[in-house]
């Protein structure tokens, strides 16, 4: 099993959790060890975690046991196969309701492929009414 901290809409509740997490365990709600920018940005008003570590905030999100093939899944979900994707990194994230440090994998961006931003650094994301889902025809295919 790997673990996976998710900090966008791929968190329970949010428009992508039914595609991008079925099968996963949740463990609880996590915060990153260190500060990252978490933004909202590009053409769909997605959120980003910049991978600027040391800026922003303890970014909080939620914490999933996930199989090797279900991490295959994500990466493609997360297009980590092109260049302006997502890029897997091991990050360390605390338990809001206790001292558990964990390394977990995450999907944060390089700041310079994302396309514009649209809000200030946060701590939590919460779902932007401008967000266009995956399946949306707008984004021109799904």
């Amino acid at each position: 099993m790997h673990e996976v901290f998710v900090y966008g809409t791929l968190k329970k509740g949010f428009p992508n959790f039914a595609i991008g997490m079925p099968g996963a365990l949740f463990s609880g709600r996590y915060r990153s060890v260190e500060a990252f920018p978490l933004i909202v940005g590009g053409p769909w008003h997605s959120p980003y975690l910049i991978n600027e570590p040391g800026s922003g905030y303890r970014v909080f999100g939620e914490l999933f046991d996930v199989t090797a093939e279900h991490l295959t899944r994500l990466d493609s979900f997360e297009s980590t196969h092109l260049p302006n994707g997502y890029k897997r990194l091991k990050i360390k994230v605390a338990s809001v309701s206790g001292d558990e440090i964990r390394s977990a994998w995450a999907y944060l961006k390089d700041g310079e492929s994302i396309g514009g931003i649209h809000s200030d650094p946060m701590p939590e994301y919460h779902l932007d009414p401008h967000y266009i889902r995956p399946d949306d025809p707008r984004r021109g295919g799904g």
